[in-house]
């Protein structure tokens, strides 16, 4: 019987290198602070985004200056 426990993969969201899930890989699900730092990029700069409409309900509650 196979007591090791299996290491899962996965794909890197930048570049799709397999990545091992693993603690001591820091940048997990990243392979590297390189592609982490593009994600965070396309982030910023609205290259990607969650699809909905936006929601400021707290700010139309809490703050009648804003208008």
């Amino acid at each position: 019987m196979n007591t090791t426990p299996s290491v899962k993969a996965v794909s890197c969201p930048t570049c799709g290198v397999q990545v091992q899930w693993i603690e001591k890989n820091e940048y997990r699900p990243f392979c590297s602070d390189r592609c982490k730092l593009i994600d965070f990029g396309e982030w910023a700069t609205q290259k990607h985004s969650i699809a909905g409409a936006p929601s400021f309900s707290e700010l139309d509650d809490n703050d009648d200056s804003i208008q």
